[in-house]
């Protein structure tokens, strides 16, 4: 085994490819993190954030590429080194919960401690230190099969994490959950993972979730890299079309930089039946005058008015105004274009109403196609 003293991130992953069969299912990425973050690796059914999971874990080969963590590599082919699953000290937490149901909580939480032979009273003393943590020490004594989801989630956290790994994956832990708990797990497991200060990798197709629990999100797509960043980056300044769609609720307009004002912003002509609307915003990188580019705006920044205010003010026609209690989930259309907005019920927006939309420029972005 190789170690690798080089100062930099805690976790590395360097240009991982792995094939199943013709497929590449992860093609050339490259990310790492200090100890102790928690990163997200985002997208959908078929992008390689699991296969690039279970890489990291040991459960898939790679064809090419390199894993360390710490001074240790884990994996890499052209070195001959692949160190198995059992020796990398990383917790896992699965989809599935993966726990034994013909054993006791206690039982399945110490299972990890007693393969490494520590004495009983040191078992005993952590074991009975996570259940606290997890809040399952009432739940001590149960069978697997006694515990609801939630309940069966924590247990697993709780194996994961009594043996102090190096590293706690988790692949989709809490796509088995209803919403409310799911809600609720988040921001557990968020508050845990700060707790025992473990670096953390999630894999998740929940946009939601990867906002509220990350320190990091890697948003992919067909096996690559489209966007990595903090989750309000993510957000609010997304690089491209796939990754504004992908992250939240967005309004997308396909246009053309007819003016660069300044630095970092300009002026994005859209045109529908004829009509040209010029509408200020920011420039995303790489987004340079005479190109084409999309316009992208978040629906909390979309003003509904009725009265207009601006030749940049579309006007449009309320075509649905659903109360949500604390907001109205409105579609107004524009032409051949539905715009998603969020409007204050006292505004008493009804359907079929004439409104003009005003776009909050600060937070309308001109991103790559």
């Amino acid at each position: 085994m190789t170690s690798d003293n080089r100062s930099g991130p805690y976790l590395e992953v360097q240009n991982l490819v792995k094939w199943f069969g013709d497929d590449r299912a992860v093609d050339g990425i490259s990310f790492g993190i200090p100890k102790g973050a928690f990163l997200t690796l985002l997208g959908p059914s078929g992008c390689g954030k699991t296969t690039t999971l279970m890489s990291i874990a040991g459960l898939h080969s790679i064809d090419s590429g390199r894993i360390r963590v710490g001074d240790v590599v884990y994996t890499s082919p052209k070195e001959g080194i692949f160190l198995p699953p059992e020796k990398r000290d990383i917790g896992m937490v699965f989809q599935s919960y993966a726990i034994w149901p013909h054993m006791t909580v206690t039982q399945n939480v110490a299972y990890p401690l007693e393969i490494r032979k520590l004495a009983q009273s040191e078992i005993d003393d952590r074991v009975a230190d996570v259940l606290a943590l997890v809040g399952l020490t009432d739940m001590a004594d149960k069978l697997a099969t006694q515990l609801s989801g939630g309940q069966q989630q924590r247990t697993a956290l709780a194996r994961a994490i009594v043996a102090n790994p190096l590293l706690l994956l988790f692949d989709e832990p809490l796509s088995n959950l209803d919403l409310k708990l799911r809600e609720q797990m988040r921001v557990e497991l968020k508050r845990i993972q700060n707790e025992v200060g473990i670096t953390s990798i999630y894999v998740t197709h929940d946009q939601a979730e990867a906002l509220v629990m990350s320190d990091e999100i890697i948003v992919m797509s067909k096996g690559q890299i489209e966007q990595r960043g903090g989750p309000h980056d993510i957000y609010s300044r997304p690089i491209n079309e796939y990754v504004s769609n992908f992250i939240g609720v967005a309004n997308l307009l396909r246009g053309r930089v007819v003016e660069v004002t300044e630095p970092g912003r300009g002026i994005v002509e859209i045109t529908d039946h004829g009509k040209h609307i010029r509408i200020p915003c920011r420039l995303g990188p790489g987004i340079a005058e005479g190109q084409a580019a999309v316009l992208s705006v978040r629906p909390e920044n979309v003003h509904a008015e009725r009265e207009n205010s601006s030749d940049s003010d579309l006007e449009g026609e309320v075509l649905q105004a659903i109360f949500l209690g604390s907001y109205v989930d409105c579609r107004v259309r524009w032409g051949d274009f539905e715009w998603k907005v969020i409007a204050h019920p006292r505004m008493g927006l009804k359907q079929g109403e004439k409104v003009f939309l005003r776009l909050d420029t600060e937070h309308t972005l001109a991103v790559q196609p």
